[in-house]
């Protein structure tokens, strides 16, 4: 890795020059006199499309397109673009501070979301159909906004240089990947404006630097071959791909784990990338899956050890393998699982999602540069142009309506679970991951989600039962679809065995009785294992689930069969009575207040209506005032927010403490002091602190009900937090009975 980074700079070097800084930009800028005379290392220009003005009075202006001027947001670190417009055209400069006008410097020159920006110079607005017309006439061109250095002191932003807007022009690459993105908005944008090929999402030096790494791989897999033959390894001709061991299969290998950094390169060498100011770095391409489209973005330095850097991608590949025990031999097979062969008796299998992402689609943007590296070595991978998508096990736009799509997906997931079924081991269950949000269907037999609903029609009709259901933290809180969104946290793990032949009929009436009595303690199971409110009805599933598939089949009444989809919703209304049950044990003002809030939510409601629901709960509006939890006065009540909520409440004094309270300063609390400071007020509220956590979970999902974002996230990100508030508390609690025992014995032996 450090070998093709050198050899590339020594080849590329020039299209990434340093940047001086000089005399007069010091004059303008004080804060960089610590730099003076000094050449910094760019290790990002940012950068944001530019359309003509839609003004006619400025035609010829090439306005920019910017979602936001600020560069850096940490504290005590703030930088921005400051844009000036004089009678020539525009400007940007770069300050330090926070701005004046932060809302302004927040917004950029973006009116709206999307794609609705206003004219810099003119001031009128530029809606998304003028932008996609420029975009599919060829003009829209790209304004250097600002550069990003890197020095021994941090991050130094500058502002644009002429030498750096113009050395991306002096880039010609050597190939450029011409195949056609799907015409297919979900998960690509970019052929909207004007980009419709894999090549259009990289500038021409990021072209340059991808081919000159590419082309690495070949030359450093020649190297590699020669160094082995020189170490003594046999001199043969057998490639990895007939699972060689000699010089070949070595260099093979070497060169795959390569074409890996390269993947990881291309991730961060594109015009879609772009600048985090929270955390003063490079975002990737890939943080959901979809290729969006960008206005403003970062075109990383590849040679500078930042993101991006071949050096880096291949260091931080090999910090994986040196993690890896290898115990026994291993194979990978490319193959259908609808129709592939025996191959295993012990299965675990992550299958696809119904339609939430298309697969093959998105792999073409790594596998064009994969098998521009690798073909060599994988003729029979690599025969193709692009990936192969036929036959992809997805329900989506490739089928001419939805029902055709249900049907294929269906139908292979069908088959491919029958294959599964017959090899599993009998002494081994089958374990199957599915970590989807569906949409909900709602329809006279209530609430149900269609992604799950057929796959578990095709894990029943391939013979399968569920005998448990396990919640598995997968997925990563800080990824950009999980930012503000209540995304899934877990993967949702069901455990499947073959059913019995002789098992048994049911009826609808048996299904509900049996949904009743085991959903309960099952539920109750999972709320102790700290599953995160966001993942509990899908979790929920399992355990019905396992009731629904212990039997051959359900029947209503008239000898029809129960469907999936029909006790799926059986589940999810014994789950929403189930959790309506447990606000039994909440006192009377928490169950007032999670009424209230259902209704209004921390908004304000009339006075008469609060003091009716009071009086059926068996409290009163006066004594929740002067409890703490809710404001009243001119003829109108509102529940407290938790950053309303006193800083000094102790538990322990409250005369009137509630369930409601303890979870809402738990949230002020971890908010305002992290949860160390919540570990010490959960050591407080004793057993107050289980009931919070129910009530947490009824919260949340009122909150989701009722389209509720951002108090939504505040119940799942406590019950999230739990485990550790509740280990602190723990050492806390210890800490304080070792500080008592050693007080009241002074001379003891910790003391002497």
């Amino acid at each position: 890795g450090r070998w093709m980074r050198e050899e590339a700079e020594r080849r590329i070097g020039h299209l990434y020059p340093k940047v001086a800084v000089t005399d007069e930009m010091v004059r303008e800028r004080p804060d960089l006199q610590p730099y003076a005379g000094r050449e910094l290392t760019v290790i990002a220009w940012l950068w944001a499309r530019t359309v003509k003005s839609p003004n006619p009075a400025f035609a010829q202006a090439e306005v920019p397109l910017v979602s936001t001027f600020m560069l850096s947001t940490k504290q005590g670190k703030e930088a921005y673009v400051e844009p000036v417009v004089d009678p020539g055209g525009y400007r940007f400069t770069v300050k330090v501070g926070a701005p004046p006008d932060a809302a302004a410097a927040k917004a950029g020159t973006k009116l709206a979301r999307g794609a609705n920006f206003r004219c810099l110079v003119s001031g009128v607005p530029i809606p998304p159909d003028y932008i996609k017309a420029e975009g599919m006439a060829g003009r829209m061109g790209a304004r250097l906004l600002a550069i990003v250095a890197g020095s021994d002191l941090g991050r130094v932003y500058l502002a644009p240089h002429q030498d750096h807007e113009a050395a991306p022009r002096d880039s010609c690459p050597s190939w450029k990947p011409e195949m056609a993105m799907p015409k297919n908005a979900r998960w690509f944008s970019p052929p909207l404006y004007g980009l419709p090929t894999f090549g259009d999402l990289f500038t021409p030096r990021q072209l340059v630097a991808l081919n000159t790494f590419s082309d690495l791989v070949a030359e450093a897999r020649k190297l590699i071959r020669q160094d082995a033959i020189s170490a003594g390894l046999p001199d043969d001709s057998v490639s990895l791909h007939a699972r060689g061991a000699g010089t070949t299969a070595y260099a093979d290998a070497i060169a795959v784990y390569l074409a890996f950094a390269l993947s990881k390169a291309a991730d961060r060498n594109t015009s879609l990338c772009v600048w985090e100011q929270k955390m003063d770095r490079l975002r990737g391409t890939f943080n959901r899956q979809a290729l969006p489209m960008t206005w403003d973005y970062a075109e990383t330095n590849p040679l500078a050890g930042a993101g991006g850097d071949i050096y880096g991608a291949a260091h931080s590949l090999c910090e994986v393998l040196d993690r890896l025990t290898v115990g026994v031999a291993g194979l990978g097979i490319q193959a259908d699982a609808a129709r592939q062969g025996e191959f295993a008796t012990i299965v675990s299998t992550d299958p696809p999602y119904y339609d939430n992402i298309g697969y093959a689609d998105l792999s073409d943007f790594f596998y064009i540069w994969l098998r521009r590296s690798l073909r060599s070595v994988f003729p029979d991978l690599f025969s193709t142009i692009m990936v192969p998508k036929a036959e992809e096990l997805v329900a989506h736009y490739r089928h001419s309506t939805r029902v055709q799509a249900e049907v294929f997906f269906l139908t292979g997931m069908t088959q491919a679970l029958k294959r599964l079924a017959r090899q599993a081991h009998p002494g081994f269950p089958v374990t199957i991951y599915y970590a989807f949000k569906q949409a909900e269907r709602r329809n006279d037999r209530g609430v149900s989600s269609t992604g799950w609903e057929t796959f578990l029609e095709a894990v029943i009709d391939a013979g399968f039962a569920v005998t448990g259901t396990w919640p598995m933290r997968t997925e990563l809180g800080n990824r950009m679809v999980g930012r503000g969104a209540n995304a899934l946290a877990s993967s949702i793990v069901l455990v499947c065995r073959r059913r019995p032949n002789n098992a048994p009929l049911s009826n609808r009436r048996e299904l509900m009785g049996r949904l009743k009595e085991e959903l309960p303690p099952a539920l109750a199971h999972l709320q102790r294992g700290n599953v995160a409110p966001v993942d509990l009805a899908q979790a929920a599933i399992g355990p019905g689930m396992a009731i629904y598939t212990r039997y051959a089949r359900v029947l209503h009444g008239n000898g029809n069969r129960v469907t999936v989809g029909e006790a799926l919703a059986l589940i999810n209304q014994t789950l929403d009575e189930i959790l309506a049950a447990q606000e039994g044990d909440f006192d009377t003002d928490s169950r007032w207040a999670l009424a209230w809030f259902d209704q209004h939510g921390f908004d304000a409601g009339e006075y008469g209506s609060a003091e009716t629901l009071a009086t059926a709960k068996n409290t009163s509006v006066n004594g929740m005032v002067q409890a703490g939890i809710i404001h009243s006065r001119a003829g109108s009540v509102r529940l407290l927010r938790p950053q309303e909520l006193p800083a000094d409440w102790d538990p322990a004094q409250d005369e009137r403490l509630t369930t409601w309270e303890a979870v809402h300063h738990l949230i002020r609390v971890v908010g305002q002091g992290g949860e160390m400071a919540a570990a010490s007020l959960l050591r407080r509220l004793g057993g107050v602190a289980d009931l919070a956590r129910e009530l947490c979970y009824r919260l949340y999902t009122v909150s989701e009900r009722r389209q509720r974002a951002a108090e939504a996230l505040a119940y799942n990100g406590l019950v999230k937090s739990w485990p550790e508030i509740s280990r602190l508390a723990v050492t806390e609690a210890r800490l304080q009975q070792t500080e008592l025992a050693l007080n009241a014995d002074p001379g003891g032996p910790g003391n002497r």
